[in-house]
């Protein structure tokens, strides 16, 4: 049940809100607007978390949120960006879109535009574990859980770029616990991680989830406080009316309401470019599988140097990893789930690889600049919701609870400050 003021009792803000997106961002974004008694529609073309949500490693680490755009992106060089074994990965394609925001995003990769960027970040990493609590505690009962990282390096030199990450993310105001592990504590703490990994990190205090239940339990909450859900509907436009907003969909119907919430992921850019937003974001693909496990999985698993990413999942592993840039309905690439398949096979231990199962591809939204977009667009009434990169499932909850604020209010949140989605 709403506990704050609801809309309109004062003569101002929104009483019926439509939401565009059924992920992660879009249903957090209704949950909190119902904290405030706003009516709640959510439209979504294809399903409940089908974008990037359901498949991602499902970690909830705000300790770890940085910017995609980073100076170790340059040292790939674009020799790595063309092969298909790199964690990096850019197909040959002619899409002259594509090349003229790689080349935007390289200019952003530089430790100035880093730093400016992380500093957006932490004030709002700094609020993100509360708005999970603050779904838990209203309700919300899908889990999430206590645990761990543990890092897997195969020797000590590997850990230096991660230890020099760490600092520059200290220095910028927020930090991570990390604990070096003796091999008896590692096998004990994370029997997956293979012997010939010399070094073993613990990085406390994060959590995890299952993406997929938590969204669809996310999904099921909303309706159950009252929400609408049409899911199947694409929708075509966005136009403002003299009664207020007009989402119009394909199959020639359409919902109504006093405020508009764009929150499609990855699909943002179909219509974000007819509410006066130039930033675009493209698809980062990312991929996962699963596997089965001979002893059960105590902890999230990241070796760093593969870029990869492993959760446990359904009494097993989950394993992820990648950034391909790449069409945002292309199928899935084969040759990269082997990649990372190879890639993890070495550095874990106790894994039935012949088990693997679940294969999946997301397209992650990512923009130019690695920031999302969060906030009013040129169009009244209508706010954007996206381009969270890696840290949908992360920063979700606090984004949808501080655009809700927004959206009711008119007043604009100074966490938000830097994601203006007309930056």
């Amino acid at each position: 049940m709403p506990h704050r003021a609801p809309p309109g009792s004062d003569g101002v803000g929104p009483k019926r809100v439509v939401v565009v997106g059924a992920g992660m961002v879009g249903l957090a974004t209704a949950w909190f607007l119902q904290e405030y008694g706003v009516e709640v529609t959510v439209v979504d073309g294809n399903g409940v978390g089908t974008g990037s949500s359901w498949g991602n490693a499902g970690w909830i680490c705000p300790g770890l949120v940085t910017p995609l755009a980073e100076p170790s992106v340059l040292r790939y060089g674009l020799r790595s960006l063309v092969d298909p074994t790199s964690a990096l990965y850019v197909p040959p394609t002619f899409d002259v879109a594509l090349w003229r925001f790689l080349v935007g995003f390289a200019r952003h990769c530089t430790i100035g535009q880093w730093r400016r960027a992380m500093s957006a970040y932490v004030s709002l990493n700094g609020l993100a574990l509360d708005a999970f609590d603050e779904l838990r505690d209203g309700g919300l009962s899908a889990p999430t859980i206590n645990a761990p990282i543990m890092v897997g390096f195969e020797h000590a030199e590997q850990a230096n770029a991660l230890r020099h990450e760490l600092a520059l993310i200290a220095d910028a105001g927020q930090r991570v616990e990390v604990a070096e592990l003796s091999r008896v504590e590692a096998r004990a703490a994370a029997p997956q991680i293979a012997d010939r990994m010399e070094l073993v990190w613990r990085m406390d205090a994060q959590r995890y989830l299952d993406p997929g239940a938590y969204v669809q339990t996310l999904a099921e909450t909303v309706v159950a406080r009252g929400a609408h859900l049409r899911i199947g509907d694409r929708v075509r436009t966005i136009t403002r009316m003299s009664t207020g907003i007009r989402v119009a969909l394909e199959n020639g119907d359409g919902v109504e309401g006093d405020a508009v919430v764009v929150a499609t992921g990855a699909w943002l850019n179909d219509l974000s470019a007819g509410l006066g937003v130039r930033m675009r974001v493209r698809a980062g693909r990312g991929y996962s599988f699963s596997v089965t496990t001979d002893q059960p999985v105590p902890a999230p698993i990241y070796i760093p140097a593969a870029r990869v990413a492993c959760t446990p999942y359904q009494g097993g592993l989950r394993i992820g990893g990648g950034m391909e840039f790449r069409s945002v309905d292309a199928p899935i690439d084969q040759k990269r789930v082997e990649t990372i398949l190879k890639s993890a096979e070495s550095a874990l231990t106790g894994i039935d690889w012949s088990s693997k199962r679940d294969e999946w591809v997301g397209s992650r939204p990512v923009s130019v600049d690695s920031l999302p977009l969060i906030g009013a667009t040129r169009v009244p009434g209508v706010y954007l919701a996206g381009g969270h990169g890696m840290w949908g499932i992360t920063l979700g909850p606090v984004s949808g609870k501080l655009l809700a604020q927004q959206v009711v209010t008119g007043q604009r949140s100074k966490e938000l400050a830097s994601f203006n989605p007309l930056r």
